[in-house]
């Protein structure tokens, strides 16, 4: 069998991927395709539309459309299906606030110069502390931008840690973020209540999303770090979801005894997590997580179920169980006290 030729392609078209992210970032804060959604479909209705030239507009539309971003036919441009669902403003499937946070200056900065992180072995950050600073204003963009894109692990979630039974069931959302998670559940089950916590600005979008969702009068506020704040006792179900994985494992197993013995009895801890598989590559998503903490933290990882389990055993949980749940990149790991 004849061996392909070698190719420089993948080595350019990496080191050239940027612009996509930055063409995207432009569309998005222009507006691009919720104009093209309300019929705006040639360049000068786009440029009058967007506020921008018309050859400007043509370039980028064209650009976009080579990406798989936008349609084309003669002079029009038109929505694929994902970007009608996913880009168009109107659309209750929204993500393009997403850009606020995955493309924020700080979570890209960390990102300018690899060699170095990988020498130090940790986030370059100057703090030295990167995502995880305390009160790091990024948080506030992740909780207005990242909400849509959660909402199917928050179904599934919902749906692994069923309740039957028939009294108030108390919640306690760690590192609630935009709180679709606590507010999923409450959603789920009349007899929910939820304990949101996270530092102050972070929860003030939690609040407001629980009351667009109806839920406000079963959702209560302690701010604060999940480090500093008493967890108090009592609780049913304690949710971790995407927090795990920003430190090391002594100081997750530090945490994790805290809610060991902040749980009921028979309670659970839910971890919403980037779970790779033993050879840390596969599958792709959750392993190539591993850099993005390698770049923006301290001392995280994306770390193996193995791993998991042997943190939360070290902090007296009984039992472990994983859910994937593809096709997202993410799985769910029960841990019963």
């Amino acid at each position: 069998m004849t061996s392909p030729m070698p190719s420089p392609e993948q080595i350019f078209v990496t080191l050239n991927a940027f612009h996509q992210s930055a063409a995207l970032k432009g569309a998005i804060d222009l507006d691009l395709f919720t104009a093209i959604a309300e019929g705006k479909t040639t360049p000068p209705a786009l440029a009058e539309a967007c506020q921008a030239s018309e050859r400007g507009v043509h370039i980028l539309c064209d650009y976009l459309t080579i990406q798989g971003f936008l349609t084309k036919m003669g002079a029009e441009y038109g929505l694929p299906q994902n970007s009608a669902v996913f880009l168009n403003r109107h659309s209750p499937a929204y993500l393009g606030g997403m850009a606020e946070f995955l493309l924020a200056p700080m979570m890209t900065e960390i990102y300018r110069d690899v060699a170095a992180t990988v020498r130090k072995g940790g986030t370059i950050a100057e703090d030295g502390e990167g995502s995880v600073s305390p009160e790091n204003p990024v948080w506030v963009a992740f909780a207005r931008g990242m909400m849509p894109m959660m909402m199917p692990a928050a179904q599934q979630m919902a749906e692994i840690a069923r309740f039957d039974a028939d009294r108030k069931i108390r919640v306690l959302d760690i590192a609630a973020g935009h709180g679709i998670f606590g507010i999923t559940f409450a959603q789920k089950n009349p007899n929910v209540e939820v304990t949101a916590l996270d530092w102050a600005p972070v929860l003030e979008v939690a609040r407001e999303n629980a009351e667009k969702f109806g839920v406000a009068d079963r959702y209560h506020l302690r701010p604060g770090s999940a480090f500093e704040v008493d967890f108090g006792g009592g609780w049913d179900l304690i949710l971790l979801t995407n927090f795990l994985h920003h430190f090391d494992a002594p100081t997750n197993e530090a945490l994790l005894r805290r809610v060991h013995a902040a749980l009921n009895d028979g309670g659970r801890a839910l971890t919403l997590e980037f779970v790779p598989n033993d050879d840390r590559i596969t599958p792709p998503g959750a392993g190539a997580f591993a850099m993005v903490m390698l770049a923006s933290t301290r001392g995280g990882d994306a770390y193996t179920f193995a791993e998991y389990q042997q943190m939360f055993a070290n902090a007296g949980f009984a039992h472990n169980e994983i859910h994937p749940m593809a096709p997202m990149p993410n799985s769910v790991i029960v841990s019963t006290k």
